[in-house]
This record gives structure tokens, C-alpha cells and sequence, in this order.
């Protein structure tokens, strides 16, 4: 049961990932335009990502023996991630279709893109934290879907934002 568990949480965690990369594409392409249900869509499969990440992460037959140096390592990735994701979204408020100026405070001062910094720090920590060989050579896979996604919104907000790329040269990611 572990293995078929483990092959179910594999397929669906990079289908997630796939889903919201098709929603990317289609935004970017300008054939679908944002609304409350689209939200709903995104958010749930986004919620069905992390918890399949972790779920994976757990349950991966794949083990590495974990010292409490690498479980706190993991640990500190995770408690990042996470304050970086939380910190953007107080900042900017909202999570999908955000209307207003280019928000260059708090966070968004030093980061650009800091709830993706915060992704890309959860699929690296929780590998980690929980000692999965396999969950880990997998993150790099999706940390490459997460940068396709931080490209598209990079090309978005240079044309919807005329100060964008001054505002990239005094800030990272």
C-alpha cells in the first residue's frame, strides 16, 4: 500500500503543479481572464498541491537517514517559506488578480516575487525536513515549473508596469 500511495501522491503532486502551469499559460496568453471562479479553481488545486507535496514528502519509500541538522535545515526552509508567503500576502492582500500600483514596500522592497520564493523554499525544506531522497531530486523538476511561472508574471508586469524593470534592478528574485 505504501508504494501505491506514494505513486498516487507522485502523480498527483506534478499534476497540480501542471494544472496551475496550463492556468499560467492561458492568463498569459490572454484566453482566460481571471474571475472568482477561476480563483476557486486555482486556490483549491494549489491547496491539493502543498498538500500533496507534504503527504509525498512523507510517505516517500525513497529514504535518506536525516540528522537533526539536516531535519532542522529542512525545518528552517520551511519556517522561511513560509514567512516569506505570509509576509507577501499581508502585503499585497490577495492571492490572484491584483489590480492596483506596483507594490515596492514592506517585503516587495528587497524581493519581487516573494510568494514564490516561499514555494521554492517549502519544496526544498520539506524533502529535507522528512529525509525523502526521491521528493528531493523531484523539487527540482517543480522549482523549474515554479520559475516558468515567476517568467510569465515577470513579462506580464514589465508591460503593465512602465518602472517595472527600473524597480528589478534594486530588488532579487
Amino acid at each position: 500500500m505504501d508504494k501505491q500511495l506514494f505513486i498516487i501522491l507522485i502523480v498527483i503532486s506534478i499534476l497540480t503543479h501542471l494544472v496551475r502551469s496550463v492556468y499560467e499559460v492561458l492568463k498569459h496568453k490572454e484566453m482566460l481572464k481571471p474571475n472568482k471562479l477561476t480563483f476557486v479553481i486555482v486556490f483549491t488545486n494549489m491547496a491539493l498541491l502543498w498538500i500533496s507535496w507534504v503527504l509525498l514528502c512523507h510517505h516517500d519509500i525513497f529514504r535518506m537517514i536525516p540528522s537533526v541538522v539536516f531535519k532542522s535545515i529542512g525545518f528552517l526552509f520551511i519556517a522561511i517559506g513560509i514567512f516569506l508567503f505570509f509576509t507577501a500576502l499581508f502585503t499585497i492582500k490577495t492571492l490572484e488578480n491584483y489590480d492596483g500600483d506596483l507594490i515596492t514596500k514592506g517585503i516587495y522592497s528587497k524581493i519581487r516575487h516573494p510568494m514564490y520564493l516561499g514555494f521554492i523554499f517549502w519544496l526544498i525544506g520539506f524533502p529535507i525536513f522528512f529525509g525523502s531522497l526521491f521528493s528531493f531530486l523531484l523539487s527540482f523538476l517543480l522549482i523549474a515549473n515554479v520559475l516558468f511561472w515567476r517568467h510569465l508574471e515577470e513579462i506580464e508586469l514589465v508591460k503593465r508596469f512602465p518602472s517595472y524593470s527600473d524597480y528589478k534592478k534594486t530588488t532579487l528574485f
